[in-house]
């Protein structure tokens, strides 16, 4: 792991992480070639490309119900009874998320308010490469379903035997999905944005992936909704001199065994932790049966920031704005409030990263490589919008109709003050005859002289 050693009030800078950004060189060019043969051939062209990326291709997209719902008796009852308390957590907190519409009222009697609505379809992105994450489909399809959220489509890449894993379609019986599809990859996300002619569109897509799944979102965000651009998984642990070294250990290992590209920060101001943390990352991974991808995570993209003192081992931490953040201090719920930005908070030493990815409730699919400064986890929000409600009343459109047109001559846009001083004239003087409302149109949406703004100059 690179270290990196602090001064007394010297500052972590963004530059010190040599972040290469979410997506990598190349991946926006493929991803947009690839969304452009979906787009150009349907069905044709995602099982052209689901060919030639994932080596096998099923005689349909569509997975059966009956399959679906049959991957239950194909899991051990243990992994069922997982999943349902899991499930039955997630749901629980995000039912808290659940947005409410409102309205509020002006004594003129004019309505202003919020309509909360679920979109009407979403797609879920579940990866089946390096491993199988059935806790994904819950963490995805969840928050939707508490939404309302008509119609949840999922969609998984087959393995190179043609397969699909039990697991995961064991958790998206559980979760309600309604329709899986087997593909995956920038293909898959091209086929929810647009449609195919077997695979209808969706109106908003979630979900994590590759580089080129994520560069995929990127492209076809606009056309339809997506929930963030996520990259490699990452972890910061910031801990003192009373963390216990193994366990830190095993919690940066468990995001380092996600990917070789997935970060690992250490963060202390306790300088005599970092060699016993280093040992017992070493004695674990000899151990472990993802070594290969674990010490590759850690040897290239591990860091680890030993500063003067807590306060500056904070400003660190806001600095790499991480994925998940574990607080493995003595005074963890004090420190709590100092946090501005991570995307998951796991506070004191009891709280490992890993319940959070599976039981606890709140939702792991979270921004990474420093987006937390600006993004949120998964939630209940992502599949709802949000419409304003305004209802003017008589009275309440004469007390706003000055300024707006005021505004809209400011602006040279006539036809917007001439749409409010027409209901002024109806209002105020009575007339309802059509070619009398369009004699004198300027005077009727200009009424006022404005003197002309003096000049700024640089």
């Amino acid at each position: 792991m690179k270290r990196i050693d602090l001064a007394a009030g010297q500052q972590l800078q963004e530059s010190d992480l040599t972040r290469q950004g979410v997506l990598p060189p190349g991946a926006l060019e493929a991803a947009a070639d690839i969304i452009a043969q979906v787009r150009a051939g349907g069905d044709a062209a995602v099982r052209e490309l689901t060919l030639r990326f994932d080596g096998a291709c099923p005689d349909a997209f569509r997975v059966p119900d009956e399959v679906v719902r049959g991957a239950l008796d194909l899991v051990d009852p243990q992994f069922v009874a997982a999943i349902t308390k899991a499930a039955d957590q997630i749901r629980s907190f995000h039912e808290h998320e659940r947005g409410q519409s409102w309205t509020t009222y002006r004594p003129d009697g004019t309505v202003l308010g919020v309509k909360v609505t679920p979109v009407a379809s979403a797609g879920i992105y579940v990866p089946g490469g390096r491993a199988q994450y059935p806790s994904t489909v819950l963490m995805d399809c969840i928050p939707a379903k508490v939404a309302g959220v008509r119609r949840i489509v999922m969609v998984t890449p087959p393995q190179k035997d043609g397969t699909l894993s039990a697991y995961t379609l064991a958790a998206a019986a559980l979760a309600g999905v309604d329709e899986v599809y087997a593909v995956g990859g920038a293909q898959a996300i091209a086929a929810l944005a647009y449609g195919t002619e077997s695979i209808p569109r969706v109106a908003k897509v979630v979900g994590p992936g590759n580089a080129y799944v994520a560069a995929a979102k990127k492209l076809v965000s606009g056309d339809v909704g997506i929930d963030m651009v996520a990259g490699p998984s990452e972890v910061c642990v910031l801990a003192d001199a009373q963390a216990n070294p193994a366990v830190v250990a095993a919690d940066l290992m468990a995001q380092a065994e996600h990917d070789p590209q997935a970060t690992c920060y250490l963060v202390t101001p306790a300088a005599e932790l970092v060699e016993p943390v280093l040992a017992a990352l070493d004695a674990f991974c000899a151990q472990s049966p993802r070594e290969q991808i674990t010490r590759a995570s850690l040897d290239d993209n591990g860091v680890v920031v030993v500063t003067d003192g807590m306060d500056d081992a904070l400003a660190a931490v806001n600095v790499i704005a991480p994925e998940h953040l574990e607080l493995h201090t003595v005074d963890a719920w004090d420190l709590l409030g100092k946090v501005e930005n991570a995307g998951a908070i796991f506070v004191g030493p009891w709280s490992s990263e890993p319940l959070g990815d599976y039981v606890a409730g709140p939702d792991h699919t979270l921004p990474t490589g420093g987006t937390a400064t600006f993004s949120n986890p998964l939630g209940v929000y992502d599949f709802e919008k949000r419409s304003s409600v305004i209802g003017y009343t008589r009275e309440g459109m004469l007390a706003d109709a000055d300024a707006t047109q005021v505004m809209a001559q400011a602006e040279g846009l006539w036809a917007h003050a001439l749409s409010v001083g027409v209901r002024r004239r109806v209002a105020q003087d009575g007339i309802d005859d059509p070619a009398r409302l369009t004699v004198d149109a300027t005077a009727t949406a200009w009424p006022h002289e404005l003197a002309a703004p003096g000049r700024v100059t640089l």
